[in-house]
């Protein structure tokens, strides 16, 4: 088992992989989907989550079909963290190849007027600043792959058009003009991001926005992560472009 531990002093020797990919929210769902399918196409993963017994049980099941990956146990609002996780990636590894940004939390449904201020900041913290924490620790280890790949997924609840979904879907939306803003100004490098709507999907979050919903008639986080790894290796997709998912 790899385990990445993010501090100032980190020195462990660089290693070469063919690529390297950073997936966020990497203990489940949709997250560990995608980090499978990665390991199954030979890249080397970094799961990043909170939860480090889960994070475990996805590092075992890579490692036993083959795949390899390296833990880190982060929260997300330690943005300090965020910050020195790009200096101890390049110190092993010398370059980020692939950021998959999935970890996002509901918080509460509720009217706007009613919303609880400590879980309004956790999930714009989580949903949004964090990506953006992310971004500004790992923008130059992404521009020393051959073709970087960054993909966040948002929700069509970021349109604006769903009332209760307060501080989520407000967070959605901010994220996707950010990073569309990102996208603009990479255009000529050699970057390429895109947003994911991967869909309804049999997820924790989706059970606690839809607690009576019956999961089985939704696509599973599998089907989605096969998805999003088909974007992620479509050299035709354009820079900036948002795709969506309808099942």
């Amino acid at each position: 088992m790899n385990i990445l531990i993010v501090h100032r002093r980190y020195t462990l020797t660089k290693q070469l992989q063919k690529k390297l990919a950073l997936v966020t929210g990497a203990s489940r769902g949709i997250g560990a989907s995608i980090a499978r399918e990665l390991a199954s196409a030979g890249t080397h993963v970094i799961l990043l989550g909170r939860n480090m017994g889960s994070l475990e049980e996805i590092d075992d099941e890579i490692n036993k079909n083959g795949g390899s990956s390296t833990i880190v146990a982060m929260d997300l609002l330690d943005y300090p963290a965020i910050d020195r996780l790009g200096a101890s990636i390049f110190e092993r590894w010398g370059k980020l190849d692939i950021l998959i940004g999935n970890a996002a939390i509901l918080g509460q449904l509720a009217p706007i007027h009613h919303y609880d201020p400590n879980i309004w900041e956790e999930v714009i913290g989580v949903n949004l600043t964090a990506n953006y924490r992310l971004l500004r620790s790992l923008d130059p280890l992404l521009r020393l792959s051959e073709n970087g790949r960054i993909i966040f997924l948002s929700s069509d609840i970021s349109d604006g058009l769903h009332p209760y979904w307060g501080a989520y879907a407000i967070s959605k939306s901010a994220l996707e003009t950010m990073v569309l803003t990102y996208a603009k100004e990479t255009e000529r490098s050699a970057l390429k991001i895109n947003i994911v709507d991967p869909g309804p999907t049999a997820t924790n979050l989706r059970a606690g926005a839809f607690p009576g919903e019956d999961q089985r008639k939704i696509q599973r986080p599998e089907t989605a992560a096969k998805f999003i790894s088909e974007v992620i290796f479509d050299k035709k997709i354009n820079h900036g472009a948002i795709l969506k998912r309808f099942n």
